[in-house]
């Protein structure tokens, strides 16, 4: 999945991610996908943005100038690329979107500054 990425403005706290597949191949076509998801929420990811060629480079630069990370699985932005946007995923695709959650939250884990330590003087 090359990038997972955020064609929307939507809550700081909902966790984007997209899928993409570049044009490595002479049978793969360059497609993105962006997905929300809410950590707290009972539902699942959901389809954000879809599109392939010149919409995907799109969803990508949206994506990297957001700062938002990107994950390259050009099989899973494919079967992402099927779902109707704003559209859970299926339950097909959970495995391996919650891979790529898991990547994003601790990447953006890894990037949240500690707490700081408190002036007691």
């Amino acid at each position: 999945m090359s990038p997972n990425a955020d064609h929307q403005d939507s809550d700081p706290s909902a966790g984007n991610t997209g899928a993409a597949s570049g044009e490595d191949s002479p049978k793969r076509r360059e497609v993105a996908v962006a997905l929300q998801h809410q950590p707290d929420a009972e539902h699942l990811p959901t389809v954000i943005a879809s599109g392939e060629g010149a919409v995907a480079r799109q969803i990508l630069e949206i994506a990297f100038a957001r700062g938002i990370k990107v994950r390259e699985d050009g099989d899973l932005a494919e079967v992402l690329a099927a779902i109707d946007v704003d559209s859970e995923i299926p339950l097909t695709a959970l495995a391996a979107v919650a891979e790529i959650l898991s990547y994003v939250y601790r990447a953006s884990a890894d990037e949240t500054p500690g707490p700081r330590p408190q002036d007691n003087g």
